[in-house]
């Protein structure tokens, strides 16, 4: 049994490091804007935690539900010390790939809003201005900028 969750605990453990490097490697690339590397690195990453939360699935279920650290306790000495170090290992690692993640999503969402502004202000560079003009009567004309089936006076 031990042996199951040792492995278990390492292969996610290996996962987790992968994962870092994975989130590491889109930062930079959101840094250069890589868009098409971006969506396919995104693909890898969301299979990865896929496999990472059926790992844990797997071992919450060979504990039965017992937290990891209450099961180490129950353990003779060299293998409790071993599960309390992957888990802590693994706990470091999950910390570091929050913080990536965080940090990730900032300069996604503020490219976002960089790209948006940029359509807006392009939008209304092209967008037709409203003209002050006169009327044959003298007064003020008012464009309807607008599409308008029907025109004239009743």
């Amino acid at each position: 049994m031990f042996a199951l969750i040792q492995e278990n605990l390492t292969r996610q453990f290996k996962a987790l490091e992968l994962l870092s490097s994975l989130l590491e490697e889109e930062f930079g690339l959101l840094c250069k804007r890589d868009t098409d590397a971006i969506s396919a690195l995104e693909f890898s990453i969301h299979e990865l935690l896929r496999q990472l939360a059926g790992e844990r699935v797997t071992l919450k279920n060979s504990i039965q539900g017992v937290s990891l650290l209450d099961y180490a306790g129950m353990l003779p000495d060299e293998e409790g010390q071993e599960v309390r170090r992957l888990f802590h290992i693994i706990d470091s690692l999950e910390q570091r790939c929050s913080r990536q993640a965080t940090q990730n999503t900032e300069v996604s969402l503020a490219l976002l809003d960089q790209s948006q502004a940029l359509l807006s202000f392009l939008y209304s560079q092209i967008s037709r201005q409203p003209e002050h003009l006169y009327s044959s009567e003298g007064r003020i004309r008012q464009d309807r900028p607008e599409a308008a089936i029907i025109t004239g006076r009743l």
